[in-house]
């Protein structure tokens, strides 16, 4: 058995950066910066993480986040190898969301809920935050 799963709760060091696939798939990369406790000097501490996130989520992501958002991420993590144009091999680890909540305080930003229900499309299972047990 294996378990790969991580949530995340921390601010976006900059706004969501929204591409497509060659078959016209919407995918999202976001930068989320999660505070650690401080250092022992008393200095606040961050870890940085990189975020991908696919399809009607990515276009809401892009559309109603910015710089300085509180999200929630859960997710798996991905490691991606490639090589460099001089052959240099290159690794990364990211999250690959699952869902993601927007955290802020009412009025500070929208709802993922209420942006699904303005624009009439309901959203996948795995984009809802559910938590109750589905009875089948």
């Amino acid at each position: 058995m294996s378990l790969n799963r991580v949530v995340l709760i921390g601010r976006l060091t900059k706004d969501p950066e929204l591409r497509f696939t060659p078959d016209g798939t919407p995918v999202t990369t976001l930068r989320l910066a999660v505070s650690r406790p401080s250092s022992k000097e008393g200095q606040p501490a961050a870890d940085f993480f990189n975020v991908v996130v696919w399809r009607k989520l990515a276009e809401l992501c892009s559309e109603y986040l910015g710089k300085g958002r509180l999200v929630a991420v859960e997710g798996r993590l991905r490691r991606r190898e490639w090589k460099t144009a001089e052959g240099q091999p290159r690794s990364d680890v990211e999250v690959v969301a699952t869902n993601v909540q927007f955290l802020d305080r009412k009025g500070e930003g929208p709802e993922l809920k209420e942006i699904a229900e303005e624009e009439k499309e309901p959203l996948a299972p795995e984009e809802l935050d559910i938590d109750e047990e589905i009875p089948f």
